[in-house]
């Protein structure tokens, strides 16, 4: 395809909307971007759709981690603990898509989906769901924890192309106990380079059009530095409940996939 002003401009301006939501909620916003190019017919196959989403998630979680950064909202500790295993995690699901039949994955991910889901739609935090350990976990636990989630989150990423924030931002939330700005910082701090990995192993294989690329890159860097600063104006509660109504569509997104 070659470059087109209109387009462009309709994918920048669709970049800034996907930009502005994805920063607030901690998702790259692959969830948005790939409906969005395969549907409109901008791309002919779900691969090529997925390399230009990585490429401009890439930069839409950098954007966004500096503007969370400024915010002192980045637990850097959490994220590099789930750094490594989600690497592994989405290196170990794309070798297992020719194994194991995406639809039951894309079922049971869904159904994975739902207590994290439930949570968020009642505004839960960490000590409401477990009175027993409320506050955040620490050392040797903490670690653990840390490396569980990112794994399941990058098999999650790896196995059904779904973006890793959407397992990650409530699993911080309700098992590592982070507060919901906090999880959704870290979340897209451990997406700059999870991202940019798959984004180069892509390219390689020719899947990202870059002149669509370009422009939705845009578009989601300038719009990472607004949800950042909606953030602020949100209550807690009613983030959690956004966050909830994100992986109900996700969940939903899954199961209807997988039934086509």
């Amino acid at each position: 395809m070659t470059f087109d002003p209109a387009i462009s401009s309709l994918l920048g301006a669709a970049g800034l909307a996907i930009g502005t939501l994805s920063s607030l909620l901690g998702v790259g916003g692959g969830i948005f971007i790939v409906p969005l190019l395969t549907l409109t017919g901008l791309v002919g196959t779900v691969q090529e759709a997925a390399g230009t989403s990585l490429a401009a998630i890439t930069f839409t979680s950098l954007s966004a981690t500096f503007a969370y950064s400024r915010r002192k909202a980045v637990d850097v500790r959490a994220g590099l603990s789930l750094v490594p295993a989600s690497l592994l995690g989405a290196w170990a699901g794309a070798r297992l898509t020719s194994i194991i039949d995406s639809r039951w994955l894309a079922i049971s991910f869904a159904a994975l989906l739902l207590y994290p889901t439930v949570m968020m739609l009642l505004g839960k935090t960490t000590s409401d769901v477990r009175k027993s350990a409320a506050g955040r976990a620490s050392g040797g636990r903490a670690l653990a924890i840390g490396a569980a989630i990112g794994l399941v989150a990058g098999l999650g990423s790896g196995l059904l192309g779904i973006g890793s924030g959407t397992i990650m931002v409530p699993s911080l939330a309700l098992f590592l106990g982070l507060d919901i700005v906090s999880a959704i910082a870290t979340s897209l701090f451990v997406m700059v380079p999870s991202s940019a990995f798959a984004a180069v192993t892509h390219f390689s294989q020719g899947h990202v059009h870059v002149e669509l690329a370009l422009p939705l890159i845009v578009g989601t860097v300038i719009g990472a530095q607004l949800g950042p600063f909606l953030g602020e104006r949100i209550p807690r509660r009613r983030l959690r409940q956004l966050f909830g109504v994100l992986l109900l569509y996700a969940a939903a997104n899954m199961v209807f996939k997988a039934l086509q």
